[in-house]
């Protein structure tokens, strides 16, 4: 894809996104010109080893970490550039999270944490005249992780394939077009892998989402509908 290819129809696009850091004297590349984006309704694996740059693309595409050089199109909106507010709305609308390590918060229930996805984004008054609504979606998208009679339990008193359907039913709670997950099954065993694994899959063919997947394991790219292979912070296969 040339850098000044820009596709109407993608999800999210990066054009020509760099991303580097200085450690004292030295400039630390760690992203080299790199075009991608993802389409409605598809799977795309982001494959590479440790240290390729796959999580700091991930971040940049999901508005949390701004490119050194280069553009982030949303909906074939260019979002680099704009306030952290709007970039915030724009993330809200558009994509949700699932991480390694879950990032649920201790204190909150199962409930809660689902419900967290909405609660950020809404004023006070805004919250209160939606937190029933908010709370029925939060109830059903648990209820259809198999969650169902889980809803009070904190992450403590969860198993990590629990913890990881909690945050997945987070992400899904403002009903994104776009699930960025880095490594969802990186901290789990080899059969709730799976299980989360299908549970993705099943989201996807019923829901219509799109997921850009960071992992290691080359079953799970090889199940996707499209492969982006990361070197040295470039593509070098898709």
């Amino acid at each position: 894809m040339s850098t000044k290819q820009v596709s109407h129809d993608a999800l999210v696009q990066a054009v020509a996104i760099t991303k580097s850091y200085r450690i004292g004297r030295r400039e630390i590349q760690v992203l080299r010109g790199v075009d991608m984006a993802v389409y409605p309704e598809e799977i795309v694996a982001l494959v590479g080893q440790s240290g390729a740059g796959k999580s700091t693309l991930l971040h940049i595409l999901g508005l949390l970490d701004p490119p050194t050089s280069g553009e982030i199109r949303y909906a074939n909106q260019p979002v680099t550039r704009l306030t952290a507010a709007r970039q915030a709305a724009m993330r809200h609308r558009h994509v949700g999270f699932v991480f390694q390590f879950y990032h649920l918060i201790p204190e909150l229930t199962a409930l809660q944490n689902v419900c967290l996805g909405s609660m950020m984004h809404e004023s006070v008054f805004g919250w209160m005249s939606r937190r029933r609504v908010v709370r029925e979606r939060a109830s059903e998208l648990l209820a259809q992780m198999g969650l169902g009679d889980r809803l009070q339990n904190r992450p403590s008193q969860l198993s990590g394939g629990e913890r990881q359907r909690v945050a997945i039913a987070r992400a899904l709670i403002a009903e994104p077009s776009l699930i960025l997950a880095d490594e969802p099954t990186g901290n789990l065993d080899t059969e709730t892998a799976r299980g989360i694994l299908d549970l993705i899959w099943s989201i996807n063919e019923t829901s219509k989402i799109a997921f850009l997947i960071v992992t290691h394991n080359e079953r799970v790219a090889q199940m996707s509908n499209r492969i982006i292979r990361l070197r040295d912070g470039a593509i070098v296969e898709e």
